[in-house]
């Protein structure tokens, strides 16, 4: 049986190479099943400002940790050019590359049964399906979405998104331990999708890969084998 191809959507201030490393206990957990390919985000994010290093420092496993070529796929402060998911904003800036750079990504190297997320990369991945479910982009096929420590974005202009439950099948896993996203937030993108389901660790911010998750993932991705 061929594996099912999932394309990756890195956290913010990582990158394709940084998240690819820090996923590896995961490839490893679902080798025989899932082929995860990665793609980078279009936009450069900065070097951190204090408020970020801040979010690094509380975390045990951090979504910022030591990459080289920091990247994010939009953000909510559009003069800053830097991004935290709880802040407030009318507009973002950055969305549409980033929607072009997944097109490219499925035009390129798809095409993929599925998508994966992480932080602000599994916000992301809502909207994508959103985008998809909407018939906006053709190109999209993906059969199911794996969210980790996803969240609804703040953004007025992002609300959109969340009008009615994608359809698309879903697995969300977050941590109850988690400081940079808190499990509340999580927990508030769920009503965005159609029977969502749950898979809840008790670690921080990071993409859990435990034996003990492991039958959660399959009995999840065995529907799409």
């Amino acid at each position: 049986m061929a594996p099912l191809r999932v394309l990756c959507i890195h956290g913010y201030r990582q990158n394709a190479i940084s998240f690819r490393e820090k996923t590896g206990a995961l490839r490893k957990l679902l080798k025989k099943h899932v082929e995860l390919v990665y793609v980078s985000a279009p936009l450069s994010v900065q070097q951190a400002n204090t408020e970020e290093v801040a979010d690094k420092q509380n975390d045990s496993a951090p979504e910022s940790g030591g990459d080289e070529d920091p990247r994010g796929w939009w953000f909510s402060d559009i003069k800053a050019r830097s991004f935290n998911a709880q802040q407030q904003c009318e507009e973002s800036l950055g969305l549409d590359e980033s929607v072009t750079a997944v097109r490219e990504a499925v035009k390129d190297q798809g095409p993929f049964d599925g998508i994966l997320g992480f932080s602000q990369g599994a916000a992301f991945v809502a909207m994508l399906c959103s985008l998809q479910e909407q018939k906006l982009e053709p190109a999209f096929g993906f059969r199911f979405a794996i969210i980790v420590a996803g969240f609804r974005s703040a953004c007025t202009e992002h609300q959109k998104f969340y009008n009615s439950p994608i359809q698309v099948p879903s697995l969300h896993v977050f941590g109850l331990e988690d400081r940079v996203i808190p499990d509340k937030m999580s927990r508030d993108l769920l009503p965005s999708f159609q029977d969502p389901q749950v898979l809840i660790h008790p670690g921080g911010h990071f993409v859990p890969a435990a034996s003990a998750h492991r039958q959660t993932y399959q009995d999840f991705l065995k529907r799409f084998q």
